[in-house]
């Protein structure tokens, strides 16, 4: 199965310094889009996880075919998605035709600098999406695999236009796993849409991007009574 959609940042990045640069998004959907409505989840910060089953067993893979799974994290998978049980599970849901991937994060102690924030002693999965052939699955089926295979999903935390997710993620909010900022915000459209090149519009937002900018823009008020972009 393929790797995931490629999530773009919703603004681009000045060249030099690397910095989001506020208002030039990084792609004309998501200007054209701004003001619809988008479903915003928790970003976990993880690693990128496939659990793909081929009609006959299920195949473990990393965000790409070359990228390596964490030994810890490997068996956590096959406690989650290996066995006659769950074996019988995938072929009563899926059948013998193959091609169903489902994606997630793999995220917890040793997983990123804040994988202990979200799990202090071990690793999981959670769910964020569902393929089968070349079709995404909607939220409601989505949670629906989820519960049937005893999994987490991606927690909705919110929905508005993407002004109000910059605005929330700029604040930082508390994440659903603890006392701790969130990392970001993932945001699709209510509906599904995609790009001409036929690519998924869809776009995370990183509260780290803000931390320096929302630094530099209290400095420029102190000194010059006002913020100004340029």
């Amino acid at each position: 199965m393929k790797q995931y959609t490629k999530i773009n940042t919703i603004f681009k990045r000045d060249e030099k310094t690397k910095r989001i640069v506020e208002g030039d998004y990084s792609l004309p959907e998501f200007d054209y889009l701004k003001d619809n409505k988008w479903i915003f989840t928790e970003k976990v910060d993880g690693t990128n996880i496939r659990v793909m089953w081929n009609g006959d067993r299920v195949v473990f893979g990393g965000k790409t075919d070359e990228a390596s799974i964490p030994v810890f994290l490997l068996y956590k998978l096959q406690e989650l998605f290996e066995g006659t049980i769950k074996r019988q599970l995938f072929l009563e849901k899926f059948g013998t035709e193959g091609g169903v991937c489902l994606y997630g994060e793999g995220y917890g102690n040793k997983i990123q600098k804040a994988g202990s924030d979200y799990i202090k002693d071990g690793v999981d999965f959670i769910l964020f999406d569902v393929k089968i052939g070349d079709w995404f699955l909607e939220r409601e089926n989505i949670e629906d695999i989820a519960k049937q295979f005893n999994l987490k999903v991606v927690p909705i935390i919110g929905e508005g236009n993407l002004t109000e997710a910059v605005e929330m993620t700029r604040k930082g909010f508390k994440s659903q796993w603890g006392d701790f900022t969130a990392e970001g915000i993932v945001a699709r459209p209510r509906v599904e849409l995609k790009t001409r090149k036929g690519d998924r519009v869809i776009t995370k937002i990183k509260y780290r991007d803000f931390i320096l900018f929302n630094f530099c823009r209290t400095i420029a008020r102190r000194k010059f009574g006002k913020y100004t972009k340029k």
